[in-house]
């Protein structure tokens, strides 16, 4: 289920978002990947602040329409493939968007990718946590171990 939104000023002219406040309905970033392409999608690509921004306010207003605000990160297409050993220094050049697009684009959190064992990537949406020292835990994008339930 999710709700699908159309533009036609981007690449992609449709998204369709999921979001769900039950912990039991979340998934995998493999399983999302699947879900996507079984829905005839992809993951998320952003290749720009422009439909970074947009991503941006369908969240708010897909999350503004809930039953109250939660925490619940969003995973996009980002991904890293290797051993999971690799020096945090060059770590960030490995990742790849899942749809094969090639965009530089990327929104990390401070101190992100963290690397080692953490190699999908999620937009961050936790509005109740204190922010860090990046700021608000919103809408940057953070590595996290792949079978972690968004």
């Amino acid at each position: 289920s999710g709700q699908k939104v159309c533009y036609g000023a981007f690449k992609r002219s449709c998204y369709k978002l999921a979001y769900f406040q039950d912990m039991s309905r979340r998934v995998g970033f493999q399983e999302a990947w699947q879900a996507c392409e079984i829905d005839g999608g992809a993951l998320l690509s952003l290749e720009s602040e422009a439909e970074q921004q947009l991503i941006e306010n369908m969240l708010q207003n897909l999350t503004k329409s809930g039953s109250g605000v939660s925490d619940g990160d969003f995973w996009i297409g980002l991904w890293r493939s290797g051993d999971g050993l690799i020096m945090s220094n060059v770590c960030s050049d490995l990742y790849q968007w899942a749809d094969g697009s090639v965009s530089p684009f990327r929104n990390w959190y401070t101190d992100e990718p963290s690397c080692g064992s953490e190699a999908c990537v999620v937009m961050y949406h936790q509005p109740t946590a204190n922010p860090g020292l990046g700021g608000p835990y919103l809408y940057q994008w953070n590595d996290d171990r792949c079978n972690m339930k968004h």
